[in-house]
């Protein structure tokens, strides 16, 4: 569906940005009053991510006059393979400033603002209230949620995009005039049941893909042309090289958003059985070097990861068994009966729900270790790989 600009045009455009945004101006559909609305409209990013990080430049670049970024995290190695925005000097500089010195090279007509604290329930709405548009490319669910709600709430659009591995989505959510993220998905997916990209991968180039959409959408809303995916989900095969489009529709069995609520409560990071199995059965990385050290015939270490994780880095002594063959039986069988079974993962959450597996079928002082195999690297091997 078509719909009115967003955005009112600004005063004026100086002859220095006539001459940045001519490519723009001589576009019909754009033109100069278009080109107006982009520098009067103020659009906030959530995430200065892997999605974040193309949709940061390309909002820039096409005059955008206000950027709103969100992230409390810093720049790590292992970002550079999709994070455009960052560069290695940045390596452990915070990702919103340093998102912002790239995008004031990238045009020094933008005005960057950051908000450097984790998103939630209580500064959302404060949040959200001065921007026209909010983009969201965060990667876990009770994000998602949250940035729905608050959007719903203060009727706002926002712009969706999320990716796993080679494939992505993208849609336009506003509640006014089409469906919301929870018409979509009402429930979120059991707990540790859908992998994190931290888990999965990404194809790095997938993020410029899909975060170039997303920002095709907000020009499209704040310019009020062509017609934004409002009630279509788009999916991308970059395997198949192939877009497929998903007709969304209003749920009117979706209950109306009118507060915020605890979202990590909501999501649950982990479920209940994992956090019952965990409670008094987690140790500490340096625990178990001194469960190796000492008395290391007595101890049997299983890695729960996947193949090609373990092949990045692993524990000395770990043997591999992925996560999926606890939950489906095949894994008991591997397990001794006269040494006690300890799991790891990457940071303790598959963990925890084999644990849950492990002592339903009799191992009762079967234990995991918290903070997995990252713990592992930070407190006792720091030579190793980190990923």
């Amino acid at each position: 569906m078509s719909l009115p600009p967003l955005v009112e045009p600004a005063d004026e455009l100086t002859v220095d940005e006539v001459r940045r945004y001519s490519r723009h101006l001589i576009i019909p559909d754009v033109g100069m009053d278009g080109q107006k609305r982009l520098k009067n409209a103020k659009v906030l990013v959530v995430g200065a991510g892997g999605l974040g990080s193309p949709a940061l430049l390309y909002l820039a670049a096409a005059g955008v006059g206000t950027l709103g970024i969100i992230d409390f995290d810093v720049v790590d190695e292992s970002n550079l393979q999709r994070q455009v925005i960052h560069g290695q000097s940045d390596v452990g500089r915070p990702k919103a400033e340093s998102a912002r010195d790239s995008i004031q090279d990238v045009n020094p007509n933008v005005r960057v603002i950051l908000h450097q604290d984790r998103l939630d329930s209580d500064n959302a709405l404060e949040i959200f209230a001065d921007y026209d548009l909010i983009l969201d490319g965060t990667d876990n669910f009770a994000t998602r949620y949250l940035v729905n709600d608050a959007a719903v709430i203060l009727n706002k659009p926002y712009v969706w995009g999320s990716i796993y591995r080679f494939d992505g989505q993208v849609s336009v959510f506003w509640n006014e005039y089409g469906p919301q993220y929870r018409d979509l998905y009402p429930e979120p997916p059991p707990p540790g049941m859908v992998p994190s990209c931290a888990e999965g991968g990404v194809l790095g180039v997938l993020c410029a893909s899909i975060g170039s959409v997303m920002v095709n959408e907000a020009i499209k809303l704040i310019t009020g042309i062509g017609e934004p995916l409002v009630g279509r989900l788009l999916i991308f095969d970059a395997l198949e090289m192939s877009w497929r489009e998903v007709k969304v529709r209003k749920d009117p069995e979706t209950e109306p958003v009118t507060e915020l609520i605890d979202y990590e409560a909501f999501c649950g990071t982990v479920s209940d059985e994992a956090t019952e199995a965990a409670a008094g059965s987690t140790i500490t990385a340096g625990e178990l070097k001194d469960l190796l050290d000492s008395k290391p015939d007595d101890v049997f270490l299983v890695d729960v990861r996947e193949k090609n994780e373990y092949e990045i880095v692993s524990i000395p002594g770990a043997t591999l068994i992925p996560k999926g063959e606890f939950l489906n039986g095949k894994a008991f069988e591997k397990l001794p009966q006269d040494r006690r079974v300890v799991l790891h993962c990457k940071s303790g959450v598959r963990s925890a729900e084999a644990l849950a597996a492990v002592k339903a079928a009799g191992f009762a002082d079967a234990v995991h270790v918290g903070g997995g195999v990252l713990a592992w690297v930070n407190q006792v091997d720091p030579s190793l790989p980190s990923y």
